[in-house]
């Protein structure tokens, strides 16, 4: 992994693992602000290593320090920046939820209050995913730590929040459609009938299993295959078009919202170490 500096470039940097599987991890520091407010689909899993890491989550200023364990459910409105002046370093996974349901098995996602636990178990069970980026995690290695990480995470939420009667085959048969079909304009109907499950009935079930509706999967899983594509040099508005958007404009817009930077801010950030 290439950590050289760009001397002319902004203090903020980004290192993006290169090697995920099905987490991806980055490493980070920034020295002010470093996020709008955006939500994305997954678990946002972190640990602040250095500094007062800050943010706003569910209507109030929250403050990672060295010690705790960051945990965002996944859709939930957030922003970051640093608590004080000296800047703040952390490392964040982010978790699909798929990932989770795959140990759960149906069960809606655990939720766990404040975005911040000093919980000694999430703090062990997600230790392998905020480890130094320069250990790559083999098959195996994750697929153990998801599991010890989906029990931790219901262990530490206790009681979960919302209708316990879900349909698990039926929203996992409209997920794994969506994945298949990302090149077509995917209705609601049509999820209906590769699902077998009433439309609204999946819907609601889908936001439970999986962290969000299925319109917000369908384009952040489009926003996926943008970033691998424009990390792998295209051009934003030809990797915008190949990824399933109108046009580069309709493209950023999603982007901001769900990364809380531009596609260019983004691409700078991670240059710089990537």
């Amino acid at each position: 992994m290439d950590r050289k500096v760009n001397p002319k470039a902004p203090c903020d940097w980004v290192i993006r693992s290169a090697l995920a599987n099905g987490v991806e991890r980055i490493e980070a520091w920034f020295g002010g602000h470093g996020y709008d407010p955006h939500r994305h689909d997954t678990y946002s899993i972190g640990r602040t290593l250095a500094g007062v890491q800050s943010f706003n989550y569910k209507g109030t200023l929250r403050h990672g320090i060295p010690g705790n364990t960051l945990v965002l459910h996944p859709d939930e409105l957030h922003d970051g920046m640093a608590g004080t002046n000296a800047g703040f370093r952390y490392r964040m996974a982010y978790v699909d939820p798929a990932l989770i349901q795959s140990v759960l098995r149906g069960q809606p996602l655990p939720f766990i209050a404040g975005g911040l636990s000093s919980d000694l178990r999430l703090y062990r069970a997600s230790e392998a995913f905020v480890q130094a980026l320069d250990h790559p995690l083999e098959a195996l290695e994750e697929q153990d730590a998801l599991y010890d990480l989906a029990i931790a995470l219901q262990a530490v939420a206790g009681k979960p929040r919302g209708r316990k009667l879900l349909d698990y085959p039926a929203a996992e048969r409209a997920r794994a459609f969506i994945m298949e079909h990302l090149h077509l304009s995917i209705t609601l109907e049509m999820l209906e009938q590769a699902s077998g499950r009433e439309r609204w009935s999946l819907s609601r079930d889908f936001r439970m299993l999986y962290g969000t509706s299925p319109y917000r999967f369908v384009t952040l899983r489009r926003l996926d295959r943008f970033r691998s594509l424009a990390l792998d040099g295209f051009p934003l508005v030809d990797a915008a078009l190949a990824a399933g958007f109108h046009d580069q404009s309709h493209m950023t817009r999603h982007f901001t919202r769900s990364y809380g930077v531009s596609p260019l801010r983004w691409l700078e950030r991670l240059r710089l170490r990537y």
